[in-house]
């Protein structure tokens, strides 16, 4: 073959929507298998190795630390890029064809918080209420790639949007509810900042300038005690709509294919210390497996029956109510934001781990579900 036909074949390889699910599932898959194995404290151990000079000039303090505050950043500047396009020439621009997945993505995440709290109301887990309401973009459009022409263009497009104003939920919610305490000196000089980015987007000055003041800005933020990770969002949103395209493009494979890889091989380093029977048995595994197993769907079709029964809206066209059950159903897999928010949501590594396994769990039931749901089902089917 060619060099300029193994180039082709590569890029296709990296466009394809359905290689970051498959790449993820490897990552995660070694990771897990090194967690466990004869050299498992050593595996673990190198993801909280320490950074020189970081406490000093208040900077995250290991690999797993950065990775999570510094590498995630450009994952959620990604991801604020492709909410803004959506807001602007996309499906949510306009506002009839906005509200059932707008709808469907608050349904599917109340329903889930709801669901999580219920079951650990009081206790000692409760601040995990937020983990079960994320769905992951990649593993989700992944899977409807596969089933091809079993899932209509109209739904992928409606999963599409959904995941989106998902993302949107979940990055609110890490900034409200799961930040520090406020340095109200450092927020301020943040929202100084932010406005003086936008400024210079709208007068046109270079693309590389307004970047470097995003690396201000993310460090203003990380010590302002909201996460760091909304400083990519933030950025994202100061962005004119002239270089989203090219920047969405640019950022598509390193955030895909070395980024959120890296994610997973950090964050999937978990350590079966307790028994499947104590996992499966255990609080946090119940909530996350209410939330994400029956909580999405639920959440989903209710709040999108709602919709259609006020007349507000109307099912995608040529698809049913049994397959918007389906793509409810894939929404439960939560994964890289499911896991992220984990990390934030509890301080002991005991406990992380606990929900990881749930969340790994939760999301590979949910794809068995979703995926079965949706190959045998067709557009004509009904409830």
């Amino acid at each position: 073959m060619k060099v300029s036909g193994i180039r082709h074949t590569f890029r296709e390889i990296l466009e394809d929507s359905r290689s970051l699910g498959f790449i993820l599932t490897i990552c995660t898959s070694f990771s897990l298998i090194l967690s466990n194995g004869d050299n498992s404290s050593q595996y673990i151990a190198f993801w909280n190795t320490e950074t020189i000079f970081s406490s000093s000039i208040h900077l995250p303090h290991s690999f797993l630390h950065w990775i999570n505050d510094g590498l995630m950043s450009i994952f959620f500047f990604l991801a604020g890029l492709e909410i803004k396009r959506e807001l602007l020439e996309g499906e949510l621009k306009e506002p009839k064809k906005a509200l059932l997945p707008i709808f469907a993505a608050i349904g599917g995440m109340l329903v889930p918080a709801v669901l999580y709290t219920l079951v650990n109301k009081g206790g000692e887990f409760a601040n995990g209420w937020g983990i079960p309401m994320a769905t992951d973009i990649a593993f989700s459009l992944g899977i409807t790639s596969l089933l091809g022409k079993r899932v209509p263009l109209s739904l992928k497009v409606f999963l599409i949007a959904l995941a989106i104003i998902d993302d949107l939920g979940a990055i609110l919610i890490i900034a409200v509810f799961y930040g520090g305490q406020i340095n109200w000196l450092m927020l301020g000089a943040s929202v100084a900042l932010i406005l003086l980015i936008a400024i210079l987007a709208r007068k046109k000055v270079s693309l590389s300038l307004r970047l470097i003041l995003g690396i201000c800005l993310w460090y203003l933020i990380f010590n302002s005690g909201i996460h760091a990770t909304v400083a990519g969002v933030a950025l994202a949103f100061t962005v004119p709509l002239r270089e989203l395209g090219d920047l969405e493009h640019r950022l598509h494979i390193p955030v895909n294919f070395l980024i959120l890889p890296i994610f997973a091989l950090a964050n999937t380093a978990v350590s079966f210390n307790t028994g499947i029977m104590e996992t499966l048995t255990h609080p946090i595994n119940f909530g996350i497996m209410a939330g994400l197993v029956i909580g999405k769907p639920l959440g989903i079709v209710a709040f999108c029956y709602m919709l259609t029964q006020m007349k507000w809206g109307k099912l995608p066209a040529g698809t049913s109510w049994t397959q918007i059950s389906g793509i409810g159903m894939l929404a439960g897999i939560g994964f890289t934001m499911s896991i992220f928010i984990t990390t934030l949501a509890f301080t002991s590594t005991d406990t992380q781990d606990l929900a990881k396994v749930s969340i790994l769990l939760a999301s590979l039931l949910s794809l068995i579900l979703g995926c079965s749901t949706l190959y045998f089902t067709n557009s004509r089917s009904s409830f």
